[in-house]
Formats: structure tokens, sequence, C-alpha cells
């Protein structure tokens, strides 16, 4: 696995890089629900000569928002945010600004997670313990065209198989996780309690467990949620 910024691609970027040549900078946008965290990262990265935070967002639905307004080059994500994850931020945004490259950090690293993350057109992923330098040269390296997963990470997406749950499953059986019950799931999840059931049984037959709790531990034990 290449480290940040040895990536291929059109360009690649160099640690503590400047915008050389009158280029531009690097227009980032920050999402993340926690200010404390959001306002560190903006004032390391604006450290950075060829990196602009043009704009912030506390919400999933904010990011969607700021994005359209600010078109950034690049997004970084929050994987975790109150009313959307930034999986699905991450969706959106490829679906409606292709050229914005996205980058997801967490602190649930699972594999699950970064499985989906990929097949939705995420082309960072790395969690929230990396310096601020990885985290700089990673922007350089979505922005020049290539790609970068923690090596640990994939390590571990790759131990752990594919899971046999869709994405609506795993969701609705992460929500169980927190031991919500079905009418608290659906309101969550935007569904209805008939829907949220249906989910609930068809995950817990798929791992072969004799209830919702025992999915929830089959599940996890593989990083599937």
């Amino acid at each position: 696995m290449t480290q940040p910024g040895t990536e291929t691609g059109p360009e690649t970027g160099t640690a503590g890089g400047s915008a050389e040549g009158g280029a531009e900078p690097i227009r980032v946008l920050l999402a993340d629900d926690e200010n404390l965290v959001r306002s560190a990262l903006r004032a390391l990265m604006q450290l950075e000569d060829d990196l602009d935070v043009v704009a912030e967002a506390a919400s999933g639905a904010e990011a969607l928002a700021m994005a359209r307004t600010h078109r950034p080059d690049v997004a970084v994500l929050d994987l975790q945010m109150p009313d959307m994850d930034g999986i699905a931020v991450a969706e959106a945004l490829h679906q409606e600004l292709p050229s914005c490259r996205t980058v997801i950090v967490t602190s649930h690293g699972r594999p699950g997670y970064l499985k989906r993350a990929l097949s939705v057109g995420v082309r960072g992923f790395l969690p929230k313990t990396v310096s601020a330098g990885v985290l700089a040269d990673v922007v350089r390296t979505l922005h020049a065209g290539g790609r970068y997963v923690d090596p640990e990470l994939a390590a571990e997406a790759i131990g752990a198989g594919d899971s046999p749950l869709t994405a609506r499953e795993s969701d609705v059986l992460e929500l169980a996780a927190e031991g919500a019950p079905v009418e608290e799931i659906a309101e969550r999840a935007a569904l209805t309690p008939g829907t949220v059931r249906n989910y609930l049984s068809s995950a817990t037959a798929k791992l072969g467990a004799a209830n919702r709790h025992e999915a929830v531990h089959v599940a996890r034990r593989h990083g599937w949620i």
C-alpha cells in the first residue's frame, strides 16, 4: 500500500506542499458534527499554502448545501453525523458534483463501512487517528486523481470477507445494536416499522442468528457493521 502523496495519477502532491507557479489552492469542504474537531482541522489545514478550507458543515444536509454553493475540489466527511452518514453524503456528491473527490474520516473503521464507501465512489478512507499532515497529503493525492485507503483498514476489510447484508439491512441492524425499539429505528431510518421488522428478520436469517441481538453480535464479529 502506497503512502499518501505517492499514489499514481496526473500529479502527486508533496508533503507540506505549496501552490506552485501561481496555481489555485485546493478547495476543501470539512464536514463534522463535532465543532472542536472541525475547527481544529480547519486551523491545521489552513497552515498548508496549497489548501483552502472554503466551507464547513455540521451535518450531512449542510455539507450537501455547502458543496452545491462552494463547489469544493475535495470534501472531507466524518462518517457519523446526526442526520445522514458521510457515505450517504459522498454518494450524493458523486452524483451531483462528480469532480468533487471525497474522503471519509472515522473513529468507526469497521470493514463493512470501507466496502460500502468504496462502492459509492469514495476515494479516501482514514481513521481519525491520522495526523493532520497525512490528511493534507491524502487531500492532495485525491485532487491529483489518486486514491488512498488506510493500510490497516484495508487489511481488515480483506480479512472480513463480503457481507451478505444489503446496505439497508446493515443500517437497520446498526441502529438495532444500540438497543433502540423498532419504532425509534423506523423514525431514524425514515422507514415504516413494518419495513424495519422485515429488514431485521432478513438480516437475522442471512446471518444464521436466533434473534436480532445475536445477529448484531455476528455482524460485528465479522466487521460488517
